[in-house]
């Protein structure tokens, strides 16, 4: 009797291992297609209407930019409520980011923020990239001097900013501007040469931060890392982002330029979408929504 318990103990620990080995290897499995082939994402707001919907699930295709390690430690956000974020590299991509494209990025920070101060996917449209011109006139958006062709699910309200009333929210800080009268501004890649004077720091001193310099004032002359200059060479390449639903979307106009490496993927269908909010379950599905191909 004694032997037989033995041997009924000894198989079900081994079916317990085995069993949180198959979890293990499904678990990695899962893992490795989220950061560097498919992921979904969930629209929180209402910013890329009429493209997408507040309440849309999305697959986002995260292989034709390259994926991505986890940028932050798996399942923490889902059992605790908060991203822990982790050194992650990119794996070479298929493609670049153009104009056009919808992207799924992760969130730089507010405008004087050298780093988000909580850890977030964003979605928006690139309307443009490194060495291009935006101008925005009359709620037009112009690119490189060209009217950008917009999609068809760009929206605008009836109401306009009036030009002479600068927008004290707007980026970069200090520019007479508004959302709907912006610019020109020139978005940076690697490479670029910006001069400084203490005429234009207040706009570049969180950008140099964010990649990663201190940047200080003293006596009337700019430092960068402790050093005496007037120019900066700017390490990486960027683009500009901004919502389909033109006149409620806090994007670039707002809080500044996106790493291009902080593009993660581009969303291609809704599989799911439902009303936000209480209420009937079945009534809040929006069928009509489920299977749209995202452009």
């Amino acid at each position: 009797m004694k032997n037989d318990r033995k041997k009924e103990t000894s198989k079900a620990k081994s079916s317990f291992k085995e069993t949180l080995k198959s979890l293990g290897f499904a678990l990695i499995a899962v893992i490795i297609l989220n950061s560097f082939v498919l992921a979904s994402f969930q629209v929180p707001t209402g910013s890329m209407e009429n493209t997408v919907m507040a309440g849309d699930f999305l697959f986002v295709n995260k292989f034709i930019y390259g994926g991505t390690t986890p940028p932050t430690v798996p399942l923490i956000g889902i059992l605790f409520g908060t991203e822990i974020e982790i050194p992650f590299w990119h794996t070479p991509g298929f493609a670049e980011v153009e104009k056009g494209d919808v992207i799924v990025f992760i969130f730089p920070g507010y405008r004087e923020e050298v780093k988000a101060s909580q850890f977030q996917f964003y979605l928006k449209r690139c309307v443009a990239v490194s060495g291009d011109t935006v101008r925005i006139e009359d709620k037009k958006l112009y690119v490189n001097g060209k009217p950008f062709d917009n999609p068809p699910g760009v929206m605008y309200y009836n109401h306009r900013e009036n030009p002479d009333v600068p927008d004290p929210k707007i980026f970069p800080p200090g520019k007479p501007w508004n959302k709907d009268f912006y610019g020109p501004l020139v978005v940076p890649g690697e490479g670029d040469v910006i001069a400084l004077s203490m005429d234009n720091i207040t706009e570049w001193a969180t950008f140099i931060r964010r990649e990663g310099h201190e940047v200080e004032i003293r006596g009337g002359e700019i430092l960068i890392d402790g050093k005496k200059t007037t120019s900066y060479t700017v390490e990486r390449d960027y683009v500009f982002g901004m919502g389909d639903n033109r006149d409620d979307s806090l994007d670039s106009r707002f809080w500044g330029f996106i790493p291009e490496e902080y593009v993660i993927g581009t969303p291609m269908m809704v599989y799911w979408s439902m009303d936000q909010g209480p209420g009937n379950f079945f009534k809040r599905i929006k069928f009509s929504r489920m299977f749209n191909l995202i452009n």
